[in-house]
């Protein structure tokens, strides 16, 4: 499921979860999947499911509840709708989200022309 683009594997995690939380195939109040089992579905380690949860609960989509899970917030108390110029600083979060995943595409193709066929430092096996 994680391809090798150069984009940081816990943001390929944590779009695809924010896909399925905003189509719905995650509805409010439905449990994510346990930290082991992200960590089998996807073939990565469970650092790398933890950065991507603390990607979804810092965009407030989900709320983890000790000792039972994470799971997807409501839509009404999810968001910057709570925040003053919370719409503001939401939009310029995702500018500097599309700013780096373009640095992160411009490193890997960098990195190809450099060292073509070799493992970067961000591959399994390295």
């Amino acid at each position: 499921m994680i391809e090798k683009t150069g984009r940081p594997a816990y943001m390929q995690i944590a779009d695809e979860l924010r896909g399925q939380i905003r189509s719905g195939s995650l509805p409010p109040g439905t449990v994510l999947p346990s930290i082991n089992q992200l960590c089998e579905r996807y073939g990565v380690s469970s650092s790398v499911v933890k950065a991507a949860i603390s990607v979804l609960r810092t965009e407030g989509l989900i709320v983890g509840q000790q000792g039972k899970g994470v799971f997807v917030r409501e839509q009404e108390s999810a968001g910057p709708a709570e925040v003053p110029g919370g719409s503001e600083i939401m939009e310029q979060l995702a500018e500097m989200r599309a700013a780096l995943r373009d640095l992160g595409d411009r490193i890997a193709d960098l990195e190809s022309a450099v060292f073509p066929g070799q493992k970067r430092s961000g591959e399994p096996g390295k």
